[in-house]
């Protein structure tokens, strides 16, 4: 066994820099957006990319919300800019009293001005945009933006570059009489005969900076997913989306695709939605919409306002999603425990007052009574107060007595007027605190063995020596044989290894308790000692990463797949706070000589093919290359041949294929795929709850035919399939 030991380099006195006032940078404004992108959409990538959108178009939203809108228009330019226009009363363009410039021009550059910071006489009663910084981030990332404003008759206009104005807001004319001339954009890229005819709203088109972002293509199922929400949780509104980018869609050159979300059922059309794949035990999802003051608050003029919608199926697990002023909270908050709290109560209430429940039985709890529901929870709050800054968690107290009495009063009355639905929910509760019984054996059975309370660890998990969870690792790989050569390859000062042998059972489909018989998910829950489930403690974790390490084929991929969903339905924190891991061993070693690349793509085989044999000759044959196993590496060989098609002959190269982790030596295995140095390794994240929950209930659920239906509409599309 060779350990692996970083060397540190000490700096001396002499190179170290001097720290003086020179060192001390103000950034002011969008010079400190521009540095600092991440703390303000969260990242240069893709989700940071697209947040520009949301931001611009949560204007729009909380227009509608006002009662000032009706409808966003979304429109993917053909030159990569982005438009988004509004039917609202426009933002305002008067000079603003006290910084002496319009108002267009504050909101489109000022960080913190807006009219969403809970005055008295506010403009929005209720805003998703609360830190009044939305559109002057996006507007400050991007390379040039321009603002248009439609009022009283005439067109307001604004161009900015890198978030600065170039000019003064100008009064171009009015409306439908002038055509739009900018500095910073050709007049095509922008023409809309919707919009000219628009007597009101507002318009801003942006091109987002390439020196920032990583890729500025906007991805059309992101955004389709995003605004599909968006459009359940304000109930009315119209948001439509067009690309006019040139596309090539079923084989030929298009342009043109859009398509407009309108749900006036709002969120009790949402839980249908999130339930197509199910078999419903209701015939029609509850559903309340009301507002009201909390109990006590004398001075409080503006009232809360609660929208839930909830129906029971088939499913064993819960789907709970809610939400703040549009805003998504997968921590839930105060607005979630009163929810909980009236289902629980109103439901007992109820058993007891029929005879469902005797004298002699137990009160269901609240995982009893969750047990299959799936629910949207969305409140409407003036000053909303989150925990941490990802508003991952609503804290206003007031907002739990006011859920409570809402879901209270409305739910009691569902049940009775449908008193046959109410006892096949209470029936199904019933059955669920049975299995939470047996449940509750088998829990106290795993922790009472495990690290939990303080016994001895798995006998097949080689630990690591370091006890401190912030340096430590765990690889969770699959059988003996790749274990073997991972514990072998391993830095054992901070990297353990869990070998699983086989496939874990899906727990999309059993209940708790078969779940903890499984003998390899109990030692996980045992290393991991975190607990699960609700009993969840991401402060016990044993390991800051915990990383999946499969074979890159068909059973690796199910082993894969088996433990994500085990993962996203009992440790969902684990996720939520960045400790998920998947491994990326290489698919090829590629040998010239004494040197051996690894590549993780067939792409990258590709590139360093050609790059490899550049310099050689390379002679044309009929047929498609066939790559051979010889002495445990692969050659390039000529023999059966298929005559149909061209392909390459190269000399001097040895290519091999691995379809396991096994077949590496624990130097290899190091080398690619462990050493922090030098592997490749993707984080797991969970951006939209309900998509995720929709994949995972359709991938791993009993419903035969929805599966059926992706894997045929996704097939064509699949790269690296191993048959």
């Amino acid at each position: 066994m060779i350990e692996k030991k970083k060397t540190i380099k000490k700096t001396s006195e002499a190179t170290k820099v001097k720290y003086t006032s020179e060192q001390i940078q103000v950034l002011e404004g969008v010079e400190h957006v521009r540095k600092r992108p991440g703390m303000y959409v969260g990242s240069t990538g893709p989700e940071g990319l697209h947040h520009l959108i949301w931001e611009v178009v949560d204007n729009v939203v909380d227009e509608v919300m006002a009662d000032r809108a009706t409808t966003a228009n979304v429109i993917l330019n053909e030159d990569g800019s982005m438009s988004v226009w509004d039917d609202g009363n426009g933002i305002p363009v008067d000079i603003h009293k006290q910084k002496k410039v319009s108002a267009l021009e504050l909101v489109m550059t000022t960080l913190g001005a807006g009219g969403k910071f809970g005055q008295e006489d506010s403009a929005y009663k209720v805003s998703g945009g609360l830190h009044g910084v939305g559109v002057s981030v996006a507007n400050a990332l991007s390379e040039w933006a321009v603002a248009e404003v439609h009022s009283g008759g005439h067109i307001h206009v604004q161009e900015y570059k890198a978030g600065k104005p170039l000019n003064r807001v100008k009064n171009i004319g009015k409306i439908g009489k002038v055509a739009l001339k900018t500095k910073v954009v050709e007049p095509s890229v922008i023409e809309d005969e919707a919009w000219n005819k628009q007597s009101h709203g507002t318009r801003v088109t942006l091109y987002p900076d390439k020196e920032i972002f990583e890729s500025i293509g906007f991805d059309w199922m992101t955004m389709m997913s995003h605004f599909r929400q968006q459009a359940y949780l304000t109930k009315g509104i119209k948001i439509s989306i067009q690309d006019n980018r040139c596309l090539e869609l079923g084989g030929h050159e298009t342009r043109r695709r859009s398509y407009t979300f309108h749900f006036t059922g709002g969120i009790a059309t949402y839980v249908k939605y999130l339930n197509r794949h199910k078999e419903s035990k209701q015939e029609e999802v509850f559903y309340v919409d009301k507002e009201m003051v909390p109990v006590g608050e004398r001075r409080r003029k503006d009232p809360i306002k609660v929208e839930v919608a909830l129906q029971y199926t088939d499913d064993i697990k819960e789907s709970v999603f809610s939400y703040t002023n549009n805003i998504t909270n997968p921590e839930g908050g105060s607005h979630v425990v009163g929810f909980r709290t009236a289902l629980t109560r109103v439901l007992n209430v109820y058993a007891r007052d029929k005879g469902i429940l005797k004298e002699k039985d137990d009160n269901l709890q609240g995982e009893d009574v969750r047990e299959g529901l799936t629910a949207v929870i969305s409140v409407g709050v003036r000053e909303p107060q989150f925990e941490g800054q990802t508003k991952g968690k609503l804290g206003n107290p007031e907002v739990k007595g006011v859920v409570d009495q809402v879901m209270s009063e409305s739910f009691t009355y569902f049940l009775e007027t449908r008193p046959k639905e109410a006892e096949t929910i209470i029936g199904k509760a019933i059955l669920a605190q049975r299995a939470r019984v047996a449940a509750k054996a088998a829990r106290e059975s795993v922790l009472r063995k495990g690290v939990l309370d303080g016994f001895t660890l798995p006998g097949k998990l080689a630990d690591c020596s370091s006890k401190v969870p912030e340096q430590c690792e765990i690889f969770l790989v699959e059988g003996d044989s790749a274990g073997g050569s991972a514990k072998q390859g391993r830095n054992r000062e901070f990297q353990a290894i869990l070998p699983l042998r086989g496939k874990i059972l899906n727990v999309e489909r059993a209940r708790l308790d078969k779940m903890l018989a499984n003998e390899e998910i109990k030692s996980l829950i045992i290393a991991l000692g975190t607990n699960f489930g609700e009993q969840y403690e991401d402060d016990k974790l044993r390991y800051s990463k915990v990383v999946i390490m499969t074979d890159a084929d068909v059973d690796g991929s199910h082993i894969r797949t088996l433990l994500l969903t085990l993962f996203y339905r009992y440790f969902p924190e684990l996720i939520r706070q960045g400790h998920l891991f998947i491994a990326q061993p290489p698919l090829y070693g590629i040998k010239k000589g004494k040197q051996i690349f690894y590549v993780y793509t067939d792409e990258e085989k590709e590139e360093k093919l050609n790059e490899l044999s550049a310099a050689k000759e390379a002679k044309e044959v009929k047929g498609d290359t066939l790559v051979k196993s010889v002495g445990g590496e692969a050659v390039v060989s000529e023999e059966n041949i298929d005559q149909t098609g061209v392909g390459e002959k190269i000399s001097g190269l040895n290519i091999q294929r691995y379809k396991g982790l096994g077949e590496m030596n624990a130097d290899e295995l190091w080398n690619t795929t462990m050493d922090p140095e030098a592997r490749h390794m993707k984080i797991v994240t969970i951006e939209d709850a309900a998509v995720a929950d929709n994949v995972f209930d359709m991938l791993m659920g009993a419903e035969v035919a929805p599966r059926k239906k992706f894997i045929q509409t996704h097939a064509k599309t699949v790269e690296n399939l191993d048959v």
